[in-house]
């Protein structure tokens, strides 16, 4: 067996149900869950529809790369959003769909680390556990960037020492951040491009939370952007991912993309080529459907505004939480260890939520998720108020 399957540490879903485990919640109370990401608003009947339109296509083996339409609409999408000059994002160099961001993450880092004894994979620390799982079988270290509250809850760059970068063959960043929910500036992501120039590394942004946000006259800047700032149209060391299942509330289809840098792509797509994911014709189909319509975006994000608004005056008063600058979650501080709030709110009040320290690694002694849990705002409305009010009571009650 793989040596290195020794060093992954056990997901935080599986930590959560052992300590769960023997907790009696009150009968009474229906079980409210805030503790897993997946959106439950509904998805777009439109894609459903392309998707059965389709199915004809099940008699075809679909290509890694992607039919041409797919990776078309992904890179006017991506100029739209993005602001990119025209003609920039090359559909058929700059383009690669996935099977969902969590499978491209892994594979994309098992293509571009260089198995060496001093290599590093850095990532935000709390940070999405593939980051972490990729680097160890990709055989590189992870090396962990705490977000505190000091910081906007975003890595400290500047603090970061040379001899980091020198190691450095991955930064992942995470824009709006899980579980954070933080914007990294786009001044921040133009002198991080810089930094990759100079220490050779490769920047994967994880930007699945992008459409998440509040201020529609004002969508957030994403690697691409900082890239078009600079007049960058080669996207050199740049590599952004993107995915269906926050934006259009498609977690089920499994579908997203890569885009950026040509030359890491063309090494990506060989090794997707022998990893064997290519995504089925039919779902690429339902995939030009959805990124080619804002509409129900908008009414997505319409959705979670109200959702912030509504829980946010409820638990503001009694916990130290704050609105964050996208995505789906909260990440409030705990008057009482976060391990212990969250065992108690289950047992009280059958609600469940993540220990902050469990989405965190320790380093130094310290675990900059400790202290804090997360709240995933994606059941409906009425059940997101039903938990704030649980939660409020719980907390009152300590």
């Amino acid at each position: 067996m793989n040596d290195a399957l020794k060093q992954l540490q056990p997901y935080p879903f599986e930590k959560l149900r052992a300590l769960l485990a023997g907790a009696q919640p009150p009968a009474g109370k229906s079980p409210i869950a805030l503790s897993i990401g997946e959106p439950k608003h509904r998805s777009p009947a439109f894609v459903a529809e392309a998707l059965a339109s389709n199915l004809e296509q099940l008699a075809v083996y679909p290509t890694t790369l992607g039919i041409p339409a797919l990776r078309e609409a992904i890179a006017r999408w991506c100029t739209r959003r993005f602001d990119l000059p025209a003609g920039w994002l090359d559909a058929a160099r700059h383009v690669l769909p996935v099977n969902g961001t969590r499978e491209a993450l892994f594979a994309f880092t098992q293509t571009v680390v260089q198995r060496r004894d001093d290599a590093l994979v850095v990532s935000p620390n709390p940070f999405y556990q593939i980051y972490e799982g990729a680097a160890l079988l990709a055989g590189a270290q992870p090396h962990y960037l705490a977000c505190l509250s000091e910081n906007g809850f975003n890595p400290d760059f500047d603090a970061v020492p040379a001899e980091i970068w020198q190691r450095c063959q991955i930064l992942f960043l995470c824009s709006p951040g899980n579980p954070t929910g933080a914007l990294i500036p786009l001044a921040t992501l133009k002198k991080l491009i810089q930094l990759a120039d100079q220490y050779d590394f490769v920047i994967a942004a994880d930007e699945c939370y992008s459409e998440l946000y509040f201020d529609e006259q004002n969508p957030p800047a994403g690697l691409l952007s900082a890239c078009a700032a600079l007049g960058r149209s080669d996207f050199a060391r740049c590599v952004v991912f993107h995915s269906l299942s926050k934006r259009s509330n498609l977690p089920g289809l499994r579908s997203g993309f890569v885009a950026g840098d040509a030359d890491i792509l063309k090494s990506f797509l060989l090794y997707r080529t022998y990893h064997g994911c290519a995504m089925p014709v039919q779902t690429q189909q339902a995939s030009v459907a959805a990124w080619n319509d804002e509409a129900h975006v908008r009414a997505n994000r319409d959705l979670y505004r109200e959702k912030y608004d509504a829980v946010l005056d409820i638990l503001a008063p009694v916990l130290d939480v704050q609105r964050p600058d996208g995505g789906f979650y909260l990440w409030a501080k705990t008057p009482i260890d976060d391990a212990e709030f969250t065992r108690e709110l289950f047992a009280r009040e059958h609600v469940t939520v993540v220990p902050g320290s469990y989405l965190s690694r320790e380093v130094a002694g310290f675990n900059p998720g400790a202290g804090r849990v997360r709240m995933a705002l994606v059941a409906p409305l009425a059940e997101c108020v039903e938990a704030a009010k649980r939660v409020r009571d719980f907390v009152k009650g300590l």
